[in-house]
């Protein structure tokens, strides 16, 4: 008979090298607003897959067009500002 043995002790070892770091969270924080705007853009891309865009849909698709690109000026004049400040 043989005895099987967990791999859990082989798994776990390297658990501390698989959370992120408090950098990589604070990027992420900083990058939030962008990847909620991304988010609901595909949202509204899903939605509009399989049907014909209406006036409301496609005013609807613009403005998560908007929110993108706003979210991506206001992130990159963020890390502009704070690489001058670096500087």
């Amino acid at each position: 008979m043989e005895h099987i043995v967990t791999v859990q002790d082989a798994v776990t070892a390297f658990a501390d090298f698989l959370e992120p770091t408090a950098a990589e969270l604070d990027a992420i924080e900083t990058e939030m607003p962008l990847i909620r705007a991304e988010v609901e853009l595909l949202d509204v891309q899903i939605a509009l897959l399989d049907r014909e865009p209406s006036e409301l849909s496609t005013r609807r698709l613009r403005r998560a067009r908007r929110r993108v690109l706003a979210a991506r000026r206001e992130l990159t004049n963020r890390s502009a500002a704070t690489a001058g400040e670096a500087a």
